[in-house]
Order: structure tokens, then sequence, then C-alpha cells
């Protein structure tokens, strides 16, 4: 019998913990924005990254063809 009632106080107390409170799905849903807009700051500061990469490689190419241009074969 005690074995019985330990494993229904055991599956009670399991099933409350699992239910959500009204705080815990707003700490969650802030949470989420918070994550969503780190990741769209980190996308943009890539894209940036990017953009002046390719600009750095254009002027280098830039500079190597003029060099190349001089250079007297």
């Amino acid at each position: 019998m005690k074995k019985v009632l330990f494993l229904a106080v055991a599956a009670m107390s399991l099933s409350l913990a699992s239910c959500d409170s009204k705080k815990e799905d707003a700490a969650e849903a802030q949470g989420t924005a918070v994550k969503e807009a780190g990741e769209a700051k980190a996308d943009a500061m890539e894209e940036k990254a990017d953009s002046v990469r390719a600009s750095a490689d254009k002027a280098g190419e830039a500079i190597g063809d003029s060099a190349d241009a001089k250079d007297p074969k």
C-alpha cells in the first residue's frame, strides 16, 4: 500500500511540475525575443563584415593591377 501511495504522490508531483505558469511563459517569451534580437544583430554584423571584406579585396586587386601595369617586363 505504501508503494502505491508513494508512486501516486510521485506521479502527481511530476504532473504538477510540468505545468507552466504565466510568469514562466512570459520569461520564456522575453528570452526568445532577446535571443532572436541577438541573432539578427549578429547576422547584420556578418553581412557588414562580408561587405567590408569584399571592398578590401576589390581595392587590393586594383592596387595589384596598378602595380602590374607599372612593372616593365
